[in-house]
């Protein structure tokens, strides 16, 4: 994980007015958020190995997804880039689960904080002064 300095961090705004704004330069709602915090989320590559996180935390209101109806007010955290491995062959541990393909259809990463290269620091760098852009 690299963290990215950046004028974002400690801004606060209506979820609503953010996930707008971000979904046109290609973020998403990372799949990780809870109640109370979430991130948006965009790739750096096409493997989706790499990739850029804003994480936020909700202020004020109510946070249930990405809603329209939602009246949350987030803080923005410090961007950071991080590198997902996955594995690329089939999995040893995976055995045949009748409900499990419901529930757990995707593989754990590899290494969840694999180390990042220069070019793709560099990516999320600019990445993240395009948001500042677009957000100002």
């Amino acid at each position: 994980m690299i963290p990215i300095s950046s004028s974002l961090e400690n801004r606060e705004e209506a979820f609503v007015n953010l996930y707008r704004s971000l979904q046109e330069i290609d973020f998403t709602l990372g799949g990780n958020w809870e109640y109370g915090q979430g991130s948006f989320d965009r790739a750096l590559d096409e493997k989706q190995q790499m990739w850029l996180r804003i994480p936020f935390q909700v202020t004020h209101g109510t946070f249930d997804g990405d809603h329209d109806s939602s009246d949350a007010i987030i803080q923005l955290g410090q961007p950071f880039a991080l590198r997902h491995l996955y594995r690329e062959s089939s999995d040893p541990q995976a055995d045949m689960q009748i409900m499990g393909g419901l529930i757990n259809q995707f593989q754990t990463p590899v290494d969840k904080d694999a180390e990042i290269g220069q070019e793709w620091a560099d990516k999320a760098r600019e990445i993240v002064q395009e948001v500042e852009q677009h957000l100002s």
